[in-house]
C-alpha cells in the first residue's frame, strides 16, 4: 500500500480558471509539502478538496491506498471521517468560546473528563495552557494563531492541513512564528500540507513544494530547489526570480556554458539537453554589486553598469543595474550608505556560475 496522498482532480468556478491539479504527496516520514503560488492560483481550493470541504467535478483523492474521493465510483468519505485536522487562514475561532472550549471542540468522541484532559495537553505542548479561560478576543494574533493549530491537532489527526497559517500576522511577528510553526511542525511528526503565497515561509517551513499555477501544479521539489531552478519560465515568475532574459548558448567547456546576452558573454553551468536558445535566470540575493575600482572577487560574471533604479524594501535595496541588460540585485542599506550608490553611479555587478540558471526556450 502506497505512504501517500494521491489527488487528481478538476474544479471548475464560473468566471475563473479551471483547477486541474494533479499531485502526490509521501506520508513516511512524516514532511511538511507546501503548496505555493500567487494569489487565485488554487492553492485553497486544491486544500479544502483534501479536506473534503469542496467536491471536484472529476478526479480522485486517495490516503494510503484508500479512496476519500472518487466521482467513477462515486465514493466520497466526508471531512470527519478523513481524520484530519484543518487551521483556516483566519484561524475561525469561536468568539463566545474560552481558548479551553475552542481546542476541546471536536473532541465529542471523549468523554468530557478526557476532552478537557486532551484539550490541556496540547495547550500545554504548544504553550499556552496559562491562556485557557481567555476569550479570542482577548489575545494576541500569535495567541490566535497557537489556539488554532492546538484545535487543529487536538483530535491526533493522521494529516494535517494549514491555509496560510501566518498570513493574518503582523510582519515581525510572522517572522518570529514562522521559526516556531516549523519547530512544532517537526516535533508534531503529522505529515502536514501549508497554503502560502510567501517565499520565506515556504523556504522556511517545507520540506517539499508544488508550484501552483493557474491552477496546475507546475513544478514539485524541495523548496530550495525550485526557488533556484525553475523548469519553465511560468515557474520562474511564480517563485519571484527577478532577473529572466533570453541568450544563446555560444560555447560548453568542461561542465560550463557561455552564454551570449545582447552585447554580454556571461558564465553558466552547463545542464544536459541545453538548446542553444535559453532564458536566462539570475536571483537578485545572489549578485554583488561592487565600486569600480574594487578589486574583483572570486565570482566568474564581472559585468559593469549604470544605476538606473534604487528601491528601498524595509531593510533591503533593490538595485537594477544596467548592464547591456537589466539586471536586479539586493543589497542592505547599509551597504547603499557605504557604497554611496546613486541613480546614476557606475558600479560593477559580480555573480557566480553556479547563480546563472538556464531554461531551454
Amino acid at each position: 500500500m502506497a505512504a501517500e496522498i494521491a489527488l487528481n482532480i478538476r474544479k471548475t468556478f464560473a468566471g475563473r480558471v479551471p483547477i486541474t491539479a494533479a499531485l502526490t504527496l509521501p506520508l513516511d516520514p512524516p514532511s511538511v509539502m507546501i503548496l505555493f503560488g500567487p494569489s487565485g492560483s488554487g492553492k485553497s481550493t486544491i486544500l479544502r478538496c483534501l479536506a473534503g470541504l469542496e467536491q471536484p467535478e472529476e478526479g480522485t483523492i486517495s490516503y494510503r491506498g484508500h479512496l476519500w474521493f472518487d466521482t467513477a465510483t462515486n465514493v466520497y468519505i466526508p471531512p470527519q471521517a478523513r481524520e484530519l485536522g484543518y487551521m483556516a487562514q483566519d484561524y475561525a475561532l469561536f468568539p463566545n468560546y474560552t481558548v479551553m472550549g475552542n481546542v476541546a471542540y471536536g473532541l465529542d468522541n471523549l468523554s468530557r473528563r478526557n476532552r478537557e484532559l486532551r484539550a490541556v495537553e496540547v495547550l500545554r505542548l504548544l504553550q499556552i495552557d496559562h491562556l485557557s479561560q481567555q476569550k479570542p478576543t482577548q489575545l494576541s494574533g500569535g495567541q490566535q494563531q497557537r489556539v488554532a493549530l492546538a484545535r487543529a491537532i487536538a483530535r491526533r489527526p493522521r494529516l494535517l492541513l494549514l491555509d496560510e497559517p501566518l498570513s493574518a500576522l503582523d510582519a515581525p511577528m510572522r517572522a518570529r512564528l514562522c521559526k516556531e510553526l516549523r519547530r512544532l511542525l517537526t516535533q508534531l511528526a503529522i505529515p502536514s500540507v501549508v497554503v502560502t503565497h510567501d517565499w520565506t515561509e515556504a523556504l522556511a517551513l517545507g520540506d517539499q513544494m508544488a508550484v501552483i499555477d493557474n491552477g496546475r501544479v507546475v513544478q514539485t521539489g524541495a523548496p530550495q530547489d525550485v526557488f533556484s531552478r525553475p523548469e519553465t519560465a511560468d515557474v520562474a515568475r511564480v517563485v519571484g526570480i527577478e532577473t529572466v532574459i533570453q541568450g544563446t548558448v555560444r560555447d560548453i567547456q568542461d561542465g560550463l556554458a557561455t552564454v551570449q546576452v545582447g552585447a554580454v558573454a556571461l558564465t553558466a553551468l552547463a545542464s544536459p539537453g541545453l538548446d542553444s536558445t535559453v532564458l536566462v535566470c539570475i536571483r537578485a540575493e545572489d549578485v554583488t554589486l561592487e565600486l569600480i575600482r574594487s578589486s574583483e572577487n572570486s565570482a566568474r560574471n564581472h559585468l559593469r553598469g549604470t544605476v538606473r533604479a534604487i528601491t528601498l524594501l524595509g531593510a533591503l535595496v533593490q538595485v537594477i543595474v544596467d548592464c547591456g541588460f537589466p539586471l536586479t540585485a539586493l543589497i542592505t542599506r547599509s551597504a547603499l550608505k557605504e557604497l554611496g550608490f546613486a541613480v546614476g553611479s557606475q558600479v560593477r555587478a559580480a555573480f557566480k556560475a553556479g547563480s546563472v540558471h538556464l531554461i531551454p526556450h
